[in-house]
């Protein structure tokens, strides 16, 4: 926290140091896509220090205690390999702990090894240390390169690679992958999937994994997930929809390549105009009419934007996250009139450029936004010192501009390690949309019930 108070307004061109980065390593989001299958152990293929890491990350972020296993890497591993660690670990789980799926992600030092998954694992196979019925998903998760957001993209991709089929018979369903997101988000993609009367096949699925009840008895492999079977019918479908450009791009285009499942790629439904075009396009795919039930719910969000637009009107947003969220947070708070000024993602790519000039085209402000190695947490404090804005949106790590700046900070994205609620209540939606908008105006409206003076603290507004 102290440091923060050293951080100066003036900003200077870097191309090798990041301070305070915005994103994680690959490995966490692999694992957090594997619990997304019903009965998979998670392995990370590497040092114990690295799965800890891991583990912990998500366990803090989800309450929730994540189990994964680990190659176990010594410095014998660490030279010639850990084909042995690997094979054994196989072995060990599976008579240890009975899952369905062993799903491996390597790490840094596997990778820097060279260590082959498709090799390992189909040896494993052949010396019978995979038992009938049981089976084997792998990616390649270097923590080198990309983000949390590519690692799960990876190990999304694998599960579609390992699992899915065609048998030739049409199913009549819609696949949705789901990109990096709460289980409560992936449980109001099925629920919106539900009203509209389209039978789907959603992988994965953290919903029921990550936010399930407390029932006096604990299970390794709770109930929620996406089925083998259920990823294995996905060949057969009439389309897949990918929410998210960087999580589930390499998937649908697997499944269209492959299989000849056509897909389409749309950014995650967050707000009010990407949630009209998730139920287009699902409307569009499976041939159904969108009932009355939706309508109501997205007339419920114009009602409170037209309400309330005038305490969203001018207000200037700060935002750090995933580049999939950023996108469509962005244009939802243009929507409600209010300013995008600050952007930053630590995932790269040329699309998150292109579509935020375009997002930002109109509005009549000197927008500031970054992506890749070099945009941090250190250059949005930077930016905020000279231009100070009036709500931050992002994880927990804001909290410490937002105190040293005496800005609200609204939590989203991932990690936030200080509250609760994240993976049970969705963003996504209408539904979504109307709680991130409560959540956006009570931050706003309590800093001006703390400022204003006696003679205009109202009751009401």
């Amino acid at each position: 926290m102290a440091l923060l108070r050293h951080t100066t307004g003036e900003i200077k061109e870097r191309s090798a140091l990041t301070v305070n980065p915005a994103k994680t390593c690959q490995p966490v989001g692999a694992m957090y896509a594997a619990l997304g299958v019903h009965g998979c152990f998670p392995h990370s293929h590497g040092s114990q220090g690295c799965c800890a890491y891991h583990r912990s990350a998500l366990t803090r972020h989800y309450k929730e205690p994540v189990v994964a296993g680990t190659s176990s890497f010594t410095e014998g591993s660490s030279v010639f390999g850990g084909q042995s660690n690997l094979i054994s670990a196989i072995d060990n789980i599976f008579t240890l702990y009975d899952p369905e799926t062993i799903a491996i992600h390597t790490t840094c030092l596997s990778e820097t090894i060279g260590d082959d998954l498709r090799q390992i694992s189909q040896k494993a196979i052949d010396d019978g240390k995979v038992p009938a019925g049981k089976h084997i998903v792998y990616a390649n998760t270097p923590s080198y390169i990309g983000t949390h957001v590519t690692g799960y993209a990876n190990m999304v991709k694998g599960i579609v690679k390992g699992f899915t089929k065609k048998s030739g018979t049409p199913n009549g369903k819609v696949n949705i992958i789901p990109g990096f997101c709460e289980p409560s988000d992936m449980a109001e993609f099925r629920r919106i999937a539900g009203q509209m009367g389209v039978e789907i096949l959603m992988a994965p699925d953290t919903n029921g994994v990550l936010n399930g009840p407390l029932d006096g008895h604990y299970q390794m492999y709770p109930k929620g997930g996406a089925t083998v079977e259920e990823i294995t019918s996905m060949g057969d479908s009439v389309g897949t929809l990918g929410l998210g450009r960087w999580a589930t791009t390499d998937a649908v285009n697997y499944l269209d390549s492959e299989f000849k499942v056509p897909g389409k790629v749309l950014g995650l439904p967050i707000g009010l105009k990407a949630t009209d075009r998730f139920v287009n396009e699902l409307r569009l795919m499976s041939g159904t009419d969108v009932p009355e039930s939706i309508n109501f719910e997205r007339g419920q969000v114009v009602d409170i934007i037209s309400d309330y637009s005038q305490y969203f009107y001018g207000k200037k947003v700060t935002m750090a996250g995933d580049p999939d969220q950023l996108l469509a947070l962005v244009e939802f708070v243009i929507t409600l009139g209010m300013i995008p000024a600050y952007t930053v993602t630590g995932t790269s790519g040329k699309y998150f450029d292109e579509r935020m000039k375009e997002l930002l085209k109109d509005v009549p402000y000197d927008c500031k936004f970054k992506s890749g190695g070099e945009a941090d947490m250190y250059l949005l404090h930077q930016w905020i010192k000279n231009d100070p804005v009036d709500l931050l949106i992002g994880n927990t790590y804001l909290k410490y501009i937002a105190r040293d700046e005496d800005t609200p900070l609204v939590r989203h994205g991932f990690p936030i390690l200080d509250r609760v609620g994240h993976q049970y209540f969705p963003t996504v939606g209408y539904a979504g949309a109307m709680r991130l908008m409560e959540k956006f105006l009570g931050a706003i409206m309590d800093r001006e019930d703390r400022d204003a003076p006696e003679t205009k603290f109202e009751l009401q507004m």
